[in-house]
């Protein structure tokens, strides 16, 4: 189940056929035990509360996605910046040391282009080589860095290092996600919403509109939180734009 949270278009689907159901199952109910009219005002008092709740809950969770994808992107500018400020400082090293360091600066900068760009299968092989180049890069600056001992020195090795931190931020970023049991009380209360929207219908008239269009909406509102909320699926994504720029920048 949890697997099917990462794609829009199945929580869409799953989403509206599941509270269609809950819509028809009221109705069905309604038809077997209807409301007087004494009961009505109240069910509709209840009828509303859940819908405001529903509203407030999807809302939540939409600016939780939402805010998420705005640090996924800043991440990935605080990436770009970090690895240029490094390739401009490593002109503080000696010519041979200079070399090999943005040699493995441009080498890394094209992995973190792939990873962004990259589907669920290939971030493994990625972030494997990414640690070992990682590896290589601090080496590159500890070694001139234990030769020298003096500011400069310092102020390599603490580029190289906000190079490396800033991978993993991102990476955090990326794993963090919308909680899977504020994602399990909104279906909840969505199937539970539509059920009492089922049971309150008034004749054909009514159920071929509602227990029809709000399913629809709801729907469309799980399928764009799991769009923004999940980083490779669906139709937006963080582009890693500063990351194309910095490399063209460097070639």
């Amino acid at each position: 189940m949890a697997a099917l949270l990462l794609q829009p278009l199945p929580v869409f689907a799953i989403t509206l056929v599941g509270l269609l159901i809950a819509a028809w199952l009221g109705s069905w109910i309604r038809s077997r035990a209807s409301l007087d009219e004494k009961q009505r005002d109240d069910f509709s008092l209840i009828l509303a509360s859940t819908l405001t709740l529903l509203g407030l809950l999807i809302g939540f969770s939409f600016s939780m996605a939402a805010s998420r994808y705005d640090q996924r992107k800043n991440l990935e500018e605080a990436e770009a910046n970090a690895i240029g400020t490094e390739y401009l400082r490593a002109d503080l090293l000696a010519e041979a040391d200079r070399d090999k360091v943005r040699d493995l600066l441009k080498r890394y900068l094209d992995l973190r282009i792939r990873f962004y760009e990259a589907d669920s299968g290939s971030v493994a092989g990625i972030n494997g080589e990414t640690a070992r180049i990682q590896n290589e890069m601090w080496s590159a600056v500890a070694g001139p860095a234990k030769r020298q001992r003096d500011p400069v020195a310092t102020l390599v090795v603490a580029g190289m290092n906000d190079v490396i931190n800033a991978q993993g931020y991102t990476q955090a970023a990326w794993w963090n996600r919308v909680p899977f049991s504020a994602i399990v009380l909104m279906g909840g209360i969505a199937f539970m919403c539509n059920m009492l929207i089922g049971y309150g219908s008034h004749g054909r008239e009514m159920q071929s509109r509602l227990l029809a269009i709000l399913p629809l909406f709801v729907a469309l509102a799980f399928m764009l939180i799991t769009d923004i909320d999940t980083p490779r699926r669906g139709l937006i994504m963080v582009v890693p734009q500063n990351l194309v720029a910095l490399q063209e920048s460097l070639k």
